[in-house]
């Protein structure tokens, strides 16, 4: 059988800089090929070079396609000009990118958008086209597809979103798959999911797939074979049963190796006052009721469901759940920053509608978000970002004490002068994921508080990245006596992070206690199916 692609010689420079370098690989029709890499090794570039999409680059080398006899043969999609790409952009070649909140047009519902590529791609109707889209989300696991389809991306989830990303690609039935993290806002049993309809496609239109990622259970499970790059070099290739058994390069053998590891202490025991603790906790959204009744009154989505919880002095609870689950509403709530029923105490004060009063909590209880580049402002120096709290916490600082307790605070969490010099004048921009994340983290350190919420802080980070992070979270519990509330899909985090766990689903607490309680022993069903399939 021939190959449906084959990459010889791949090279793309910017500004007369090669960020890939001379990279080739070839894909069989219904083959999966991973390609992993740390961020920056160039397999987003490649991948995006196949299609035309790479702005203000030079890209050289050859990639012979085969878009079959009714489209033209085999053509080299890198001398094709731009018009006969765009004929093969999404009906032959589909793509679904890492980030579908970008990817996605937030003025057009997510139906429309699915349905514009089947009247484009496949010359249906409006009525067939939108009967398509339909199908298409349905076919993701998307739930309520006919209800999804009329909603705008902003009023999806993160799962959801990459779900109707996900259908949108595979909707024209593509010959060729290039997926970008298409797994990376999905919970683990959603991952599943998700896998397995893009496994199916394959059987039933020997669909190949590009696979662009850095997890690598997911390669492990999914992928046939793996390419490995690094620094715009592809280092080493093979089937992915020899190249995890026995990987040859050290920068393949570094990032197998790369799973987080266990490094906590036990903090405090039961009888320790809890830094934060919640009774029947119940938060709930006006949701607008249909038909003549929405004019008089509203309606009530209950997001959290009486979640009770306590959380004692350096140790970590840990909140697991699939998107749409409420793990992110608890977490706003133990930030105080949405309305509440129930209690929610920490340090023996209770979040309430005075202000000022709330002012003091704020200081106890910070947070590390998601995403390290957009939860900084790109107009802020480094010194403005981690001493803003200050500011506000303790205005009877001095300019100079200000700058003294941001330097050692940096220094608290890896980030000094010495290695980054002008490190106070820099911005966000300047730093790698993974530094930015360590900014992020500083900035909550800076007012001393008890507790940190962490949601998903390793998930935007590549495998390597990510256990540094989190060597450098468990560090600072074990020297700051901090209490972390984690909000995670990654059961691998959970294990190595947490002492206690939360599982969530539908906004209610199905399970809870001890981590290996939980995760070796679970109790519900549910909770069986997410460490069975986080294994």
């Amino acid at each position: 059988m021939s190959n449906l692609l084959e990459v010889k010689d791949l090279r793309v420079a910017f500004g007369g800089k090669e960020v890939v370098r001379g990279i080739g690989f070839h894909l069989a029709p219904g083959e999966k090929l991973a390609l992993v890499g740390e961020s920056g090794s160039g397999k987003t570039v490649s991948a995006l070079s196949l299609l035309g999409l790479v702005q203000n680059g030079t890209v050289t080398g050859s990639a012979m396609f085969d878009a079959g006899a009714e489209h033209g043969g085999r053509r080299d999609l890198l001398k094709l000009p731009e018009r006969e790409l765009r004929a093969i952009r999404g009906r032959d070649i589909a793509m679904i990118f890492q980030e579908p909140m970008t990817a996605l047009n937030p003025l057009y519902t997510v139906g429309d958008q699915i349905a514009e590529v089947l009247q484009l791609k496949d010359g249906l109707t409006t009525r067939e086209a939108w009967d398509g889209a339909i199908a298409a989300l349905r076919d993701t696991g998307i739930p309520e597809p006919e209800r999804r389809a009329q909603a705008f991306p902003h009023q999806l989830s993160g799962g959801q979103r990459q779900r109707a990303m996900i259908a949108m690609a595979l909707a024209a039935r593509p010959r060729l798959l290039l997926a970008d993290e298409p797994t990376t806002a999905l919970d683990v049993t959603l991952r599943g999911q998700i896998l397995e309809l893009l496994h199916d496609i394959q059987q039933r239109n020997g669909m190949a797939m590009l696979l662009i990622t850095h997890d690598l259970n997911l390669v492990r499970k999914f992928a046939d074979r793996v390419a490995v790059m690094e620094n715009g070099h592809l280092v080493e290739q093979g089937a992915v049963e020899e190249i995890f058994a026995n990987p040859q390069h050290p920068y393949t053998r570094k990032l197998i190796h790369s799973r987080p590891e266990r490094d906590v202490v036990e903090g405090a025991g039961a009888d320790a006052a809890p830094v934060m603790q919640a009774k029947d906790l119940q938060v709930g959204y006006a949701t607008k009721l249909p038909g003549f009744r929405g004019w008089f009154r509203k309606g009530e989505f209950r997001a959290v469901k009486g979640a009770d919880f306590t959380m004692r002095p350096g140790r970590t609870l840990g909140v697991v759940g699939e998107s749409g689950s409420g793990k992110s509403t608890l977490a706003m709530a133990a930030l105080g920053l949405i309305p509440h029923k129930g209690d929610l105490d920490v340090v023996d004060r209770r979040w309430g509608p005075d202000a000022a009063g709330n002012k003091a909590i704020r200081r106890l209880v910070q947070v590390v978000f998601q995403d390290p580049f957009s939860s900084l402002s790109p107009r802020m120096t480094v010194e403005e970002i981690v001493g803003e709290g200050l500011l506000v916490h303790h205005p009877e600082l001095s300019v100079a004490q200000r700058r003294e307790r941001v330097v050692q605070t940096l220094h608290d969490v890896g980030l000094t002068e010495r290695q980054f010099p002008g490190l106070l004048q820099r911005y966000p921009h300047e730093f790698s994921g993974g530094q930015r994340q360590r900014l992020a983290i500083a900035r909550a350190l800076i007012v001393e508080p008890s507790v940190l919420i962490l949601d998903e802080p390793t998930s935007a980070l590549d495998v390597t990245i990510q256990q540094q992070v989190l060597k450098l979270l468990q560090k600072l519990q074990r020297e700051k006596g901090l209490s972390y509330l984690l909000i995670t899909h990654d059961v691998d985090v959970i294990r190595a992070m947490a002492h206690d766990v939360l599982v969530m689903k539908d906004g209610q607490v199905l399970e809870s206690g001890s981590v290996e309680e939980v995760l070796e022993r679970p109790r519900n069903a549910y909770t069986q199916t997410l460490v069975a399939a986080a294994a």
